[in-house]
């Protein structure tokens, strides 16, 4: 009886390191969401959707060589190795993609 409490309580810091853990990347990631300028959420909201540069160009009204720029500051800012961890970190702190996705 003694062990299973004693396996429930570790049981117990276990969950709660992991708790904390998480909470803390989760602040993480959304201190650098928030970071961010206007502009280039609005990039990364539709780079996340799955835009071309050349469709955020047209749909924001800027140069494609802007749209690069604000996508490189927002990939640096992220710290996002990669599309694909860019839209697992905006996942895991439910940040919008852009409504207008094309189906």
């Amino acid at each position: 009886q003694k062990e299973e409490l004693l396996r429930a309580v570790e049981q117990a810091f276990a969950f709660d390191r992991l708790r904390r853990e998480e909470d803390g990347i989760l602040k993480a990631i959304r201190a650098r969401v928030d970071s961010l300028t206007a502009r280039e959420r609005e990039v990364m909201a539709m780079v996340t959707a799955g835009l071309l540069n050349k469709q955020i160009a047209g749909e924001l009204n800027l140069s494609e060589i802007t749209v690069k720029l604000h996508r490189r500051h927002m990939m640096e800012k992220m710290q996002a190795g990669s599309l694909a961890e860019l839209v697992r970190m905006c996942e895991r702190v439910k940040e919008p993609s852009w409504p207008g996705t094309p189906a």
